[in-house]
């Protein structure tokens, strides 16, 4: 088995994007349903977490920029860490993924390289 990590991305930034107290509670509830169906299917790797909506990017000669990165309106929400055959397996475990039912949301699907082997 390879282990996969699965980003996901949404618009964190516009207030206007964010669901309602109402809505959230469902998506958790779904988000939940989806992590128990991983995690009997015992593909769930250690790791994963979301992260904060605040940071900074930092780039080359010093420049530094307030907030999270962003494009086409998405930023890395979080993270998760899956085990799977190959790409194609990962990328069904992710396809089954509830915040793609959102607007203007993906995950992406990254093979977790060995050390010392890019």
């Amino acid at each position: 088995m390879k282990e996969f990590a699965l980003l996901f991305r949404r618009n964190i930034t516009s207030a206007e994007a964010q669901p309602s107290p109402e809505l959230l509670q469902t998506y958790l509830a779904q988000w939940s349903t989806w992590i128990s169906k991983l995690a009997s299917q015992d593909v769930l790797a250690p790791g994963g977490n979301h992260f904060s909506p605040e940071g900074r990017v930092l780039r080359s000669n010093q420049q530094i920029t307030e907030g999270p990165y962003t494009a086409q309106q998405q930023s890395v929400d979080g993270y998760l860490l899956v085990h799977a055959q190959d790409l194609e397996a990962a990328v069904a475990l992710a396809g089954e993924c509830p915040l793609l039912q959102g607007e203007n949301t993906s995950v992406e699907v990254r093979e977790i390289a060995e050390p010392g082997k890019l």
